[in-house]
């Protein structure tokens, strides 16, 4: 089967323009082999694939991915113990002041609308959900300042259900590798992606496209010669025969 993947990817790719040939419904059979290929060959690379944030709760997540925004993992996870030592429950950070709360997380940047989000979603959970995070994704897609990418990991770290977070990481790695084509909208690569990967496989796949994204497919200088899909991406086989 990896026999045949590789040598029919290679002819597919090599040659192709950087756009590539798209994962429609006559290649869709493909996509799957090469999502499956990939799926493997990352869970052999990094076998431990964990969110890269730090939190013990629930709704230390939902505020850890809110400071995430424009703002790295290791910087949102200095602050954060910070922001709990101050404020240790949904209940204290619900009647926290909003300016209180933005004077911890400013080093996260984007202080003001992280803040007031923080302090709303707080809020909700603390009002209508006795404090707890609902578990429903419709529900988590209700909370202030929580969209698509947020719920997912909530499903998926969480609760432990399907789930498929469409960072900067796994749309930039999606479309180096062909597994969507062009594609940069974060809906619209989480709607491709279920079309591929198995519903169990797709939270700890997008934790290893982080990974892979920070120790060798970096978005500056991508290590391709290092790279363990080097066959089987597109890119590096464009790259190959350009």
């Amino acid at each position: 089967m990896l026999c045949n993947i590789t040598n029919v990817y290679v002819k597919r790719h090599r040659g192709f323009s950087s756009r590539g040939a798209a994962c429609s419904r006559r290649n869709r059979g493909m996509c799957r082999d090469l999502a499956l290929e990939v799926i493997r060959r990352l869970k052999a690379e990094y076998p431990e694939a964990k969110c890269t944030l730090d939190y013990d709760k629930a709704w230390q997540l939902l505020i850890s991915v809110r400071l995430a925004a424009q703002c790295t993992d290791a910087r949102v996870d200095m602050v954060t113990p910070k922001l709990y030592e101050r404020f240790p429950t949904v209940a204290s950070l619900a009647e926290a002041d909003v300016a209180e709360i933005e004077a911890i997380i400013r080093p996260c940047g984007l202080g003001p609308s992280k803040a007031r989000d923080i302090s709303k979603c707080m809020k909700v959970l603390n009002d209508k959900y006795n404090g707890q995070v609902p578990d429903s994704f419709e529900e988590l897609l209700s909370l202030p300042g929580v969209g698509r990418k947020s719920a997912n990991l909530i499903m998926g770290d969480v609760f432990g259900k399907p789930a498929i977070v469409t960072d900067t990481h796994c749309i930039r790695l999606c479309n180096l590798i062909g597994l969507v084509d062009n594609i940069k909208e974060p809906a619209k690569v989480e709607r491709e992606l279920w079309k591929i990967i198995p519903p169990d496989e797709g939270n700890d796949l997008c934790h290893r496209f982080v990974l892979h994204g920070r120790a060798v497919c970096i978005a500056r200088r991508p290590k391709c010669g290092l790279c363990c899909l080097k066959d089987i991406c597109r890119h590096c086989l464009h790259e190959e025969g350009s």
